[in-house]
């Protein structure tokens, strides 16, 4: 993945009242002000916490992170010097590394709407916020972002208190009158690049690429032989043309159809999960030796109706404060259940899952590199959040144990976006931590009792608790 700096401060178009009105519930502050600046000459001590590095367990440990940035790790109780030291003691605590999101949306959706009309520095700091507060401290964005996206990116990667570190891929590249599907998208601007043959596909690449987009996102798929595909001519090229530049490409599909092909044309991520019928031997053998990755984002078909089945989910302060009042209310309609409940397509989410679920295990027992995404924020039912907890809970039922779980979300993550600084709690990486007042590694649904949320070493969030847990 590459980065390059922004220009100037984006600027903003929905009125601040619209915003507070469709906006979830206020979270708690951190009970640790926000103000220490990145690079602020401090040494800080996280005492005594069990610390989960994502890799191991590594015990009852004390990081000592200076400039935000982990120095060392060494026992608990360890004594340092100087006196500027700030320590945390958190005994009887477990530390987790930030997760990392490697397929998210900002800025798209308010109350029950969605849009790029949306795509404004307030909405995009709201989300970004919003994820940071349940314990993301990395969000790759892929797709769907507007105008500023690359000023608001390098703004916020400054400021901890503004949110998740933001990555993304621009706008994208998809398919005349195809994938993203415009109408239903709210595109009113439809700033994605629709390619129609291979010299405009490279010249799409190197436009996003010279704003200074961190990855390429292609959509490939027909949206269920509703619309035309992306042709291999175009991905083809797009693909080539990125790797010119030291880009990733990542593509949105849901068939197995074009998966092959893809591999074999070099694309590095494999966006979604393959929902139509099983990964077959061969895919699973060229994927291996190409070493793409694989993001399986099971939370987006069961967002369809999973609030319907649930609604007590409502009212736990975990999932209740995440969302906006208009879609509390929503969801909250009996009839809206019922008729959700009653819906064809609903079968059809579930059939999805289900399948979903099946090749993201065969795939995690061939050695597949799988990366960790929900496509939260594409979609008002797309919960930031509260997806990625659901996420890894989902992630259970394909075979993973927590701790690998776990794994996928951090140190898998960063390595299948090449991001070097981050997903471990080791020497030389990110202090991008979250706290935690129960053993994710017993039970995974243990990372929603978040207590504190820590990003270059600076308390940006918490508590946010699930107590129907507690």
């Amino acid at each position: 993945m590459r980065r390059r700096p922004g220009h100037g401060a984006a600027a903003t178009a929905v009125a601040a009242c619209l915003l507070a009105a469709c906006s979830p519930a206020p979270l708690p502050q951190p009970a640790v002000d926000r103000s220490a600046a990145v690079g602020a000459d401090t040494t800080l001590v996280i005492d005594n916490a069990r610390v989960f590095d994502g890799e191991r367990d590594l015990g009852v440990v004390a990081l000592v992170i200076r400039n935000g940035i982990i120095e060392r790790i060494e026992p608990a109780g360890v004594g340092v010097s100087p006196a500027e030291t700030r320590r945390v003691d958190y005994r009887g605590h477990w530390v987790i590394p930030g997760l990392i999101n490697a397929h998210a949306h900002v800025g798209n959706t308010l109350g029950t709407e969605h849009g790029d009309r949306f795509y404004t520095r307030d909405i995009v700091i709201r989300d970004l916020r919003q994820f940071q507060a349940y314990g993301i401290t990395t969000v790759v964005a892929l797709g769907l972002n507007g105008e500023g996206f690359t000023d608001i990116r390098d703004e916020v990667a400054t400021t901890p208190a503004l949110g998740a570190q933001l990555l993304g891929a621009g706008a994208g590249v998809g398919t005349p009158e195809g994938a993203p599907p415009a109408a239903n998208m709210g595109l009113q601007r439809d700033a994605v690049a629709r390619p129609a043959d291979a010299v405009s596909a490279r010249e799409a690449v190197r436009a996003q690429g010279a704003i200074g987009v961190d990855l390429i996102k292609l959509w490939v798929d027909d949206l269920g032989g509703k619309a035309p595909p992306m042709t291999a001519e175009v991905y083809r090229a797009a693909i080539d043309e990125a790797h010119r530049h030291g880009l990733l490409v990542a593509a949105h599909i849901h068939d197995l159809a074009p998966a092959a092909d893809l591999v074999a044309s070099g694309v590095d991520i494999i966006a979604h999960g393959v929902r139509d019928r099983p990964v077959d031997d061969a895919l699973v053998a060229a994927m291996r030796a190409a070493g793409t990755g694989y993001i399986a984002t099971l939370q987006i078909d069961e967002a369809n109706y999973v609030y319907a089945e649930h609604p007590e989910w409502l009212e736990t302060p975990f999932l209740r404060n995440a969302l906006p009042a208009a879609v509390h209310a929503r969801w909250s309609d009996p009839q809206w259940r019922a008729d959700t409940l009653a819906d064809p397509a609903t079968q059809r989410a579930r059939d999805a899952v289900a399948m979903n679920l099946r090749n993201l295990g065969t795939l995690r027992a061939a050695g597949i590199a799988i990366g960790f995404g929900t496509d939260a924020g594409a979609l008002p039912h797309r919960v930031p959040g509260f997806a990625e907890h659901r996420e890894l809970e989902l992630m259970q039922q394909a075979g993973y144990s927590p701790q690998q779980a776990l794994t996928v979300a951090t140190r898998d993550s960063a390595r299948l976006l090449r991001l070097e600084d981050r997903g471990l709690l080791a020497p030389g990486r990110r202090a991008d931590f979250v706290v935690l007042g129960q053993d994710p590694l017993l039970d995974i649904r243990n990372t929603r009792a978040i207590e504190a949320v820590w990003q270059a070493g600076v308390q940006v969030g918490g508590p946010v608790r699930d107590y129907a847990n507690e």
